[in-house]
C-alpha cells in the first residue's frame, strides 16, 4: 500500500467491524480500540499511550472530552477532543472494570501495547474482515473526512477539523478527506 491512502471506512463496513469483534476475546477492548480510531480519529501510537487520567472527569468518571497530550501526540501537538457517545458508553464499561490508571488499551498480558501492535490488531482484523486497503489509518481518515463533510451541519470549518485531528497545516488535513462522487454529481446539477 505504498504511496496510497488508507482507504474510508463505510458507515456498513464500520457496523460490520463492530459486530465482528463481538468474537474477540475481549470485545469491549476491541470496540474501545476501533472507536478512539474512528470517532476521535486518534493514530494508532495515541491509542497505544492514551492513559486513563487523559479521560477522565476529577470524579474519576469518563470526562466530556479527552486530553490527547503532547506527550502522546505525533510531533506534540496535543489537543482536546470531545468523546463521542458510542466511545464514552465503551470506556465506561472498560472503566467499571476497576483498573483506571496507566494505559487504556492493554495487552493480553496486561501491560502497555506498542504502536506497532495496534497497527498490526488492525492489519489482522481487516484482513478477517475482507476490507482490501484499509490499516490502522483508515478510522482516522473516515474521522477526518466525516468531520469535514459535517462541520457546516456544527457552525464549524475545516479549520475546527484541523484542530481536532492535530494537523499543524490545513492543507494535511485537506490531505485526509475523501472524495464523494455522488456529492460532486450533486453539486454540478446545483450549478
Amino acid at each position: 500500500m505504498a504511496g496510497r491512502q488508507a482507504k474510508t471506512l463505510a458507515p456498513r463496513a464500520l457496523r460490520a467491524t463492530l459486530r465482528y469483534v463481538h468474537r474477540h476475546a475481549d470485545p469491549v477492548r476491541s470496540r474501545v480500540i476501533i472507536l478512539l480510531s474512528v470517532r476521535a480519529g486518534l493514530r494508532a501510537a495515541e491509542i497505544a499511550k492514551l492513559e486513563w487520567p487523559m479521560v477522565l472527569d476529577a470524579s474519576g468518571q469518563v470526562a466530556e472530552t479527552m486530553d490527547v497530550r503532547n506527550c502522546i501526540a505525533k510531533k506534540g501537538r496535543g489537543r482536546r477532543i470531545p468523546i463521542h457517545n458510542d466511545l464514552h458508553h465503551e470506556l465506561a464499561i472498560l472503566l467499571r472494570r476497576g483498573d483506571c490508571e496507566g494505559p487504556i488499551i492493554r495487552s493480553k498480558h496486561g501491560g502497555a501495547m506498542k504502536a506497532n501492535s495496534i497497527v498490526n490488531w488492525f492489519i489482522v482484523l481487516y484482513r478477517e474482515l475482507g476490507l482490501e486497503g484499509c490499516s490502522s489509518h483508515s478510522g482516522r481518515r473516515t474521522f477526518i473526512t466525516q468531520a469535514a463533510r459535517l462541520a457546516h451541519r456544527a457552525h464549524g470549518s475545516l479549520r475546527d477539523v484541523q484542530l481536532l485531528c492535530g494537523h499543524k497545516s490545513i492543507e494535511t488535513t485537506q490531505h485526509y478527506i475523501d472524495g464523494d462522487s455522488d456529492a460532486q454529481r450533486r453539486l454540478i446539477a446545483l450549478l
